[in-house]
């Protein structure tokens, strides 16, 4: 990244993934509305949620495959192109059938987004810039995530249609812009896979299994399992519990997304450098494993909010601390394990949610504890494996 050109290049990847997450983010103010014009309501959005994150998890390793053999850009692009359509279509729709089917296409032009982008990065970044990068990425997929709500819902005074119409644009002229700034990097595994046999999905996983990184990736699954059951439940619980407006759920998620792109932006590379990835991760599962339980034994909006926010904040870090670990074990297969690790993330965003509105029709207190052991869980699989895995020490304290 030290170079003018490698450093515009990630501007550029910075604004790719803010415009993705962002697509991603203005359909949840609409949705309900919009849904009606169709004659449903929360189930099919659920599934909408599901068939977005099962795209995902299908398209994310050959989109990481694809990259290492031919390069990142045209990837990126095409993910732009068709993640643009997709919205497009989806708000031209007047029949269901047509929301699911372009929310699946929008779910593989995010895949082919995402992993080429974590790649990219790890191409034009040193080991020692790499935290700095991933970071900075994580803080583009928080402001996205973040903002995305609020433009939605700006957009649809104007028509519940014309934020999708919008996206579309922004998404072309996103592809335009990444066809001529982005540069044409050469991974240095094509050379030597091109004449190799294409995997299928089961097979990659299979191997990914096998890797050094492996560890990181149940770290990812797991993670991206709590975020999604806590984001999937916390505006039913504290509505449910306590009566909060649709204004102070909206300022418990912003608030929170908020914490998590200043800590990715100015602190994250700090601590990285500090006290290296591993410690990082081992501290902030614990920290939102904590949160999780703590927001059954706080009671009234600021104390969770303050609860909420510690809770994303500990996400926030988890994120480019794993992404960057993977990515300085991966050598010449950037794009396989950022596919590997898209997939994995997809797949805890599938499983959370779902398994957290079932634990939440039990009992609405279940999510936060099951979600609490199984961080813990992590937790210590992480500090037992640590000598023998990629989670060993990668940076002397300072």
């Amino acid at each position: 990244m030290a170079s003018n050109g490698n450093r515009l290049a990630l501007y550029v990847l910075m604004f790719n993934m803010f415009i993705a997450m962002s697509g991603i983010g203005l359909i949840i103010p609409i949705m309900p509305d919009y849904l009606e014009t169709f004659g449903v309501a929360g189930q099919a959005l659920g599934f909408l949620i599901a068939m977005f994150a099962f795209s995902q998890f299908l398209f994310s390793p050959l989109s990481g495959d694809l990259s290492d053999k031919y390069g990142r850009k045209y990837l990126i692009i095409i993910g732009l192109v068709v993640f643009g359509l997709s919205q497009l279509v989806f708000g031209l729709a007047t029949e269901l059938w047509v929301l699911y089917a372009a929310r699946f296409v929008s779910g593989l032009g995010s895949a082919f987004l995402v992993p080429p982008m974590m790649a990219f990065v790890a191409d034009i970044t040193t080991d020692e810039e790499r935290g700095k990068g991933m970071g900075l990425l994580g803080a583009a997929m928080s402001l996205g995530f973040m903002i995305g709500p609020a433009i939605g819902g700006f957009l649809a005074e104007v028509s519940l249609r014309f934020p999708f119409y919008v996206a579309t644009a922004v998404s072309i002229l996103s592809a335009i812009l990444s066809l001529f700034i982005l540069p044409n990097i050469k991974p240095m595994a094509v050379s030597k896979d091109l004449g190799k046999k294409r995997e299928n999905l089961w097979q990659q996983i299979r191997r990914s299994t096998k890797t050094s990184y492996f560890v990181l990736l149940i770290v990812v699954f797991v993670f991206s399992f709590g975020l999604a059951n806590f984001q999937a439940t916390i505006s039913l619980y504290v509505d449910k519990k306590y009566g909060f407006s649709p204004g102070q759920i909206a300022m418990l998620i912003t608030i929170g997304g908020f914490v998590g792109v200043i800590v990715q932006t100015f602190v994250v590379d700090r601590l990285f450098r500090r006290f290296g990835e591993k410690i990082v991760i081992l501290v902030n599962l614990l920290v939102s494993a904590f949160a999780m339980i703590a927001v059954l034994f706080v009671d009234g909006f600021w104390p969770i909010l303050i609860v909420s926010s510690v809770f994303f904040t500990a996400a926030s870090l988890l994120r480019p601390a794993v992404n960057t670990l993977i990515s300085k074990f991966a050598g010449a297969e950037q794009g396989f394990a950022a596919g590997m690790n898209n997939a994995y993330m997809s797949l805890g965003n599938m499983v959370g949610p779902a398994l957290a509105g079932v634990l939440f029709d039990i009992n609405m207190s279940s999510p936060y504890i099951v979600g609490a052991v199984i961080l813990i869980g992590c937790y210590f699989i992480a500090m037992r494996t640590s000598d023998h895995t990629p989670l060993k020490e990668t940076a002397e304290v300072q």
